[in-house]
């Protein structure tokens, strides 16, 4: 029976990954959102992986061989404990797939969040961090509490800098 593993790549060589995983005849998914990039003065959407630098195999380790995932162009490795890889949580993948939109891009609805729902930014000076839901700042912007310093600081951060810790 297959399941859904995770697959750290380089950095930025996602697609890459999945292409010559896919060439060996694995299956790949690479979940990306729309994001909005400013360079030279223009602002444009483009599609973002969700998880930069991991993308999800789905590979049967009982009748496959995993081992070659490791060796391929753009991949570190698979993730592993011990041994044997690692499988994702069960309908894990397939919830990310069914909150795609028509692009590929999946939904980044930021009204998803919970007051009080604790987050990581996961981009920008706050990186890494943790932190509680408050509020919407705008239509592309949120209200989160920050443990700065020893006391909670009233954060706004862009909705796409942070994912559900």
């Amino acid at each position: 029976m297959s399941h859904w593993y995770v697959v750290h790549t380089q950095c930025r060589k996602e697609a890459l990954a999945a292409t010559h995983l896919g060439n060996q005849g694995y299956e790949t998914y690479l979940p990306r959102f729309r994001k909005r990039r400013r360079h030279a003065r223009k602002i444009e959407d483009v599609l973002t992986p969700l998880f930069p630098r991991y993308l999800f195999v789905r590979i049967d380790t009982e009748h496959q061989r995993w081992r070659p995932i490791n060796g391929t162009m753009g991949v570190c490795y698979l993730l592993c404990d011990g041994d044997h890889p690692l499988a994702v949580p069960a309908g894990l993948v397939e919830t990310i797939k069914d909150g795609e939109q028509e692009d590929g891009a999946v939904a980044m609805d930021p009204r998803r969040y919970d007051k009080g729902q604790k987050l990581r930014v996961v981009q920008g000076p706050f990186a890494d961090l943790t932190g509680l839901f408050q509020d919407m700042a705008d239509d592309k912007r949120i209200v989160v509490l920050l443990n700065l310093l020893g006391r909670q600081v009233r954060t706004r951060l862009p909705f796409e800098a942070v994912v559900a810790a």
